[in-house]
């Protein structure tokens, strides 16, 4: 799962981080990009919610074999498809549904694979593969830009593709020791929309990705059209969130695992949030880096501690739908905040801007803690009645 992961995030970075610059240039899309992508996001929510639910019944390794194999074959459809505007366009939104198709199963099968007490570990050993690739991945991609343009990009991304493919082929389970022992007799998004702790933690996720997209696609904007900044000092200043994770998410994870999940993530998120307050006093180069290390910190607790709270409230049989849908926060996040964000900043200006995600980032410490309330207590309850049998 760590190889497929870091090959795959390697692959995706490698394309992503210079998609929008193909449309534009090679499209000739500047006015409908951003449409593509909300489109997209869209999309890969509805896709991801399918992928798990599909391996609830047909297999989680199946569905991960689907979705990294028509990823093979995509970066050559994209460029067969640079002369021609729409269909270019359509191909662009599109992608997105086929990449998360998997994003959710994989998690799904984290749990599949790994005993409840070490989730949060493992959690944390696979964003870090992904984060490893996402080191990786632009600068192999730019290096290729250079020496032969897109002509060599997507060939060579849709080679890490295949390897990614047959390395779950070859090496992923069929069934890990955790996995439900059959297909599901019952209906998933019934279910769902009944379970209302989760849907409640499925409302913190998403104001958790509203504030984690607006760190990725607000924050450049301001620094660089608000703030002053140069363009390049972005490249450099985005490389601190792959680079601490890489480096730390593992042991912060290990020093945190023993604490309660409720609190956790309460504090994780507010560690997010409340920081961007700071830029509403001052856009200093020191501020700014306060900033994105204390996120990152904040980031690091939240992703494996809530993916982790997923696997513990899903019911095993629908294990990977609860992952799927839990997998559109992502999509809602990237959808709403770059038009929230950007709308409210050119009315109001920077300052508001970021008082408002502080602000949005309270409303989903308070949103997670009430759907944990209890969660940790009945947890200790059960491990108590299985030691005592």
């Amino acid at each position: 799962m760590l190889g497929v992961t870091l090959v795959g995030s390697a692959a995706g970075s490698a394309t992503w981080s210079f998609m929008a610059i193909w449309a534009v240039d090679e499209l000739g899309a500047k006015a409908a990009l951003p449409f593509a992508f909300l489109v997209g996001a869209v999309l890969s929510g509805l896709s991801g919610f399918a992928g798990g639910y599909l391996s609830d019944r047909i297999g989680r390794r199946r569905v991960i074999l689907i979705g990294n194999g028509i990823m093979v074959g995509y970066p050559l459809l994209l460029l067969a498809l640079s002369d021609a505007k729409w269909a270019g366009l359509t191909a662009l939104a599109f992608a997105g549904v086929f990449g998360s198709l998997g994003g959710s199963v994989s998690q799904a099968m984290v749990a599949d694979l790994v005993s409840p007490e070490r989730r949060q570990p493992a959690y944390a050993s696979v964003r870090v593969a992904a984060n490893v690739g996402v080191v990786i991945g632009p600068p192999v991609g730019g290096l290729l830009l250079v020496l032969g343009s897109w002509s060599a990009l997507f060939p060579c991304v849709a080679v890490l593709s295949g390897i990614a493919w047959f390395v779950a082929y070859r090496y992923l389970p069929h069934r890990g020791d955790y996995a439900p022992e059959g297909p599901p007799e019952r209906g998933s998004l019934s279910v769902i929309l009944a379970d209302r702790r989760f849907l409640i933690f499925l409302g913190s996720a998403v104001f958790a990705w509203l504030t984690y997209v607006a760190y990725e696609v607000v924050l450049p904007v301001s620094l660089v059209d608000g703030y002053g900044y140069q363009p390049s000092a972005w490249g450099f200043l985005v490389w601190i969130n792959p680079l601490l994770v890489a480096l730390f998410q593992v042991r912060l994870t290990r020093l945190a695992t023993p604490l309660p999940a409720a609190p956790k993530l309460v504090l994780a998120l507010l560690v997010m949030g409340l920081p961007f307050l700071l830029l509403v006093w001052t856009h200093s180069l020191a501020a700014i880096l306060f900033v994105l290390v204390v996120f990152v910190v904040g980031e690091m607790l939240w992703v494996p501690t809530s993916q982790a709270v997923v696997a513990e409230l899903a019911p095993p049989d629908i294990r990977g739908a609860y992952m799927g849908a839990f997998g559109s926060a992502p999509a809602i996040g990237f959808a709403l905040a770059p038009l929230i964000g950007l709308q409210v900043r050119n009315s109001f200006g920077d300052e508001t801007t970021w008082a408002m995600f502080a602000a949005i980032g309270v409303v989903a410490a308070v949103l997670g803690g009430l759907a944990l309330a209890g969660l940790d207590r009945r947890a200790r309850r059960g491990t108590s009645a299985v030691l005592e049998t």
